[in-house]
């Protein structure tokens, strides 16, 4: 009999009452997430996978079904996760530093220990030199970067991560989703992440749960069978292509 999940989803449904009517957005969802396993949730754009993030996250409550975080039914948000968003949405005003420690003062922990674990933090995402840095002053890939710090300061046991690297150009995206595959390797912090790219899911994932169009609804479950610690010329190895076609074809894309 398996143990305890970290996260497991069971029947969940989702759907919107709009001046329209009525919007499903997930359908009957069951899955698992192991403690320290990497799990990526993929889909097309608008399918509802933002959706089952905060569900999960605490954020939203579902229609129907149940979501529970280490056993435990979840009714709001929790200090055991820790979230990044597809938008850092730093404070423009606070340094990096301060952008990082901000869940350590609203959770209201000792200050000097946070302040040494922010700066440990920030050296784990190569940024220990830009520590008195504004917003304005770093790259979007930085920005992101102190989020994925800021969510980690607190000592989650889980991660989310909704989109995170969307919004940055391709060589920006690699370089992070081998930054996240090596604090994921140190810490081993059971992780979520929401995306839409196939060679991302498959680089970063021990299984990839693949999304149809809205409402979304599981099409498969793919286990990555890729050995760790993946080094980013992986990307190019028969396997790893073999797994994104498999990926691929399950949305639907074509291949000439």
């Amino acid at each position: 009999m398996p143990g305890t999940a970290a996260i497991e989803v069971v029947d969940l449904g989702k759907t919107y009452v709009t001046a329209d009517g009525k919007i499903p957005a997930l359908e009957r969802l069951t899955f698992r997430v192991e403690p320290g396993e990497f799990v990526s949730v993929l889909g097309p754009s608008g399918c509802g996978k933002t959706t089952l993030m905060r569900i999960v996250a605490g954020l939203a409550a579902p229609t129907n079904g149940v979501v529970a975080v280490d056993g435990v039914p979840v009714s709001g948000p929790q200090r055991k996760i820790g979230l990044v968003f597809q938008v850092p949405a730093l404070m423009q005003w606070r340094s990096a530093l301060d952008n990082v420690l901000l869940p350590t003062e609203i959770l209201g922990l000792d200050r000097a220990a946070s302040r040494k674990r922010a700066h440990e933090l920030l050296d784990l995402v190569g940024l220990a030199e830009f520590a008195s840095r504004y917003p304005r002053e770093l790259s979007g890939g930085m920005q992101q970067r102190v989020g994925i710090a800021r969510a980690l300061v607190h000592d989650p046991a889980i991660l989310l991560l909704d989109e995170p690297f969307s919004a940055l150009d391709i060589m920006t995206r690699n370089q992070l989703n081998t930054e996240l595959m090596r604090i994921w390797s140190e810490r081993r912090k059971t992780s979520m992440l929401i995306t839409h790219s196939i060679p991302e899911a498959v680089y970063l994932s021990d299984r990839v749960i693949v999304l149809g169009a809205r409402p979304a609804h599981i099409l498969d479950i793919v286990a990555v069978t890729l050995p760790r610690p993946r080094e980013p010329a992986i990307r190019v190895s028969l396997p790893f292509m073999q797994l994104v076609d498999r990926i691929g074809r399950l949305v639907g894309l074509e291949y000439v």
